[in-house]
Formats: structure tokens, C-alpha cells, sequence
């Protein structure tokens, strides 16, 4: 008994050329449709998303809700909530993203500075679009009143966005045994 190979072409019911459109998109699922490679440790972990307007062909435009933690301060986590758009331009990752974006920092446990930062460094950075457009969350220190501040916003290659949100995260005692070791933050700061 000898064995021989079948592929999806040798079915008789399809012609030349549906064998070709079939081989063809079949080749498009298979690439476009893989897992992405694992997150690395600094991309923000996707907490949930919601969609916002409905299209009939291509996906649907979304609001989706992310997490990070700041990776210079221990104790310390952000949200963002980001447009992403829909379509098969947004389906391709052509589309440039809106500026919109919210932000929401809060203390999750004792703070600790890991290392002496400086006023305004860039905590998160995100792509925001295929070539020009960056998304960037940066930290600050209040020293007058020992509160850390965050900020974000987007920026292009030629212009800024004047679209931005800021959140407070004043450094607080975590827990009786925290209640004398509380760091300030302007010690920290370059």
C-alpha cells in the first residue's frame, strides 16, 4: 500500500481558481489570526473592554481599561482607560488612536523608592499609532506636601495633543507597622 499526501486543492468540487482564494485566505487567517508573543513585564495588563460603536463587518470601536505598575515606586499602581479604534484599519493597527485618555493612580501598599528619580520621567509609554503618535504616563513629586502625581498624555512627531488627565497619590502610612517608616518622596527626587 503506497500513502499519498492530500491537500486542500486535490477536492474535486473546487475550481483553479477557488483553490487559489481559498489557499490565499486561509494563509491570511493563519497569519493575522496567531497569539501575540507574551506580554513583557512593563506592558500594562488589560483589565476589561467595552464596546462603543458597533460595526457590522469589522470590529467594533472600544474603550479598554488597563493596568501597570510603576516600576521605579513599589506600592504604587496606574489605570488607564484608552479609545482604540475599530475597522480594518484599527483591525491592521493603521488607525491613529485618539488622544483621549484617563488616568487613575492609587497607593496599593507600603511605597518604597527603589531608586532617586527625577521630576517628570516617563513611568509608561505606549504606541499610540503606526509611526508618529506616543501615548506617555510620567511621575512628579509634590514635595510640599509628600504626594506623588502622574500624569498623562499624548504626543506626536510634529505636535503634542493639549489633551491630558493627572492623578494624586498622596504617600500614606500602609498598615500600623508602615505608620513611622513613610518615605518622602522629595528625598527621592534628582
Amino acid at each position: 500500500m503506497t500513502s499519498r499526501t492530500v491537500s486542500l486543492c486535490d477536492v474535486r468540487l473546487l475550481s483553479r481558481w477557488g483553490c487559489a482564494a481559498l489557499l490565499t485566505v486561509l494563509s491570511l487567517v493563519l497569519t493575522l489570526g496567531q497569539a501575540p508573543p507574551a506580554a513583557a513585564a512593563d506592558e500594562p495588563d488589560l483589565i476589561f473592554r467595552r464596546s462603543t460603536v458597533f460595526k457590522w463587518v469589522s470590529p467594533n470601536d472600544k474603550l479598554a481599561t488597563y493596568g501597570v505598575d510603576d516600576p521605579e515606586v513599589e506600592g504604587v499602581a496606574c489605570h488607564f482607560t484608552v479609545p482604540e479604534k475599530g475597522g480594518f484599519k484599527g483591525w491592521l493597527g493603521l488607525a491613529e488612536e485618539v488622544s483621549d485618555i484617563s488616568l487613575a493612580c492609587r497607593q496599593i501598599g507600603p511605597i518604597r523608592f527603589k531608586n532617586k528619580l527625577g521630576q517628570g520621567d516617563d513611568m509608561f509609554r505606549q504606541r499610540r499609532s503606526l509611526f508618529f503618535k506616543k501615548m506617555q504616563i510620567v511621575r512628579g513629586c509634590d514635595a510640599k506636601r509628600n504626594v506623588l502625581v502622574y500624569m498623562v498624555y499624548s504626543d506626536r512627531l510634529i505636535e503634542g495633543s493639549p489633551k491630558n488627565s493627572t492623578s494624586s497619590v498622596p504617600i500614606m502610612p500602609w498598615g500600623a507597622a508602615d505608620a513611622t517608616a513613610v518615605q518622602k518622596c522629595g528625598e527621592f527626587i534628582q
